[in-house]
């Protein structure tokens, strides 16, 4: 929702999560305790937390932080069980999303997971810019798994790789994920892919080719980042994946409450 600059009423939201609770994903990534001025979408979302209802739901929430603040205002709210923290492999874009360098961010990341060990909350990071930058920065494979090396000894045991600027790509997806998986074989890796439409299902199928762990998705493909500066770069939408893993063994989704959820996103959103 971050990326659609009307803001959405709250109540709206709270019926929209609550659709998207009933289906059966793993986990929903609901909101953000960031900046209001950085991220104005995400104001309310400590008004959500106890609108949700999660007795009934398979899914566990997901809350985006980008400092040890913020990590503290969600582990206020027992209901959270994940905090997700964006760490770039890109200087210029790290401290273009946080404010702060690498070297400042991973100070961060320790103390953050250090609190989450406290308040039994799981911590995974984003490692944006993961398959290369606009910046002219140098990006390797040796350098992503380097900044994901510095991770786990902090800790964190969940990766998730991100492509914020659609700049991947079915060979360095194929490429980057078991070059990591031979390294740091004890971590779980996921995907966060923006992508334009068309280019979206060969970025998956080499993703659950080369062994990834798991995907992030938005219905409908909503979202980007506002730090990205590219408005036509939307999340991977949900039914794009479903579609890419219809003959596998995937996870058993209630397909009503997901069709109830899209119908809904139609009236709302669009």
């Amino acid at each position: 929702m971050q990326g659609i600059k009307k803001f959405i009423p709250t109540d709206v939201k709270i019926t929209y999560l609550n659709l998207l609770l009933k289906v059966g994903f793993h986990r929903i990534d609901f909101g953000s305790f960031v900046s209001p001025k950085s991220i104005p979408q995400m104001r309310d979302t400590a008004k959500l937390v106890d609108k949700l209802d999660l007795h009934r739901s398979k899914s566990s929430l997901l809350a985006i932080i980008a400092n040890l603040r913020g990590a503290m205002e969600a582990t206020e709210f027992e209901q959270i069980s994940y905090l997700g923290y964006p760490l770039s492999v890109s200087e210029s874009f790290q401290k273009r999303n946080t404010n702060r360098s690498i070297t400042e961010s991973l100070i961060e990341v320790e103390q953050i997971a250090n609190h989450c060990l406290k308040t039994n909350t799981n911590l995974l990071v984003y490692l944006s810019m993961a398959f290369g930058n606009n910046d002219g920065e140098m990006w390797s494979a040796e350098i992503v798994s380097r900044y994901a090396a510095r991770l786990i000894e902090l800790g964190i045991k969940e990766i998730v790789l991100a492509d914020t600027i659609g700049n991947s790509s079915p060979e360095n997806i194929s490429h980057l994920y078991p070059f990591l998986k031979t390294a740091l074989p004890t971590t779980v890796w996921g995907l966060h892919l923006h992508s334009k439409p068309e280019s979206a299902p060969d970025k998956l199928h080499a993703a659950l080719a080369s062994g990834c762990d798991q995907f992030d998705t938005a219905l409908r493909g909503f979202g980007g980042c506002p730090m990205a500066g590219d408005e036509l770069v939307g999340n991977i939408a949900t039914e794009a994946l479903l579609s890419v893993i219809a003959n596998l063994d995937g996870p058993q989704l209630d397909l009503l409450s997901l069709k109830e959820a899209q119908e809904y996103s139609h009236l709302v959103f669009d």
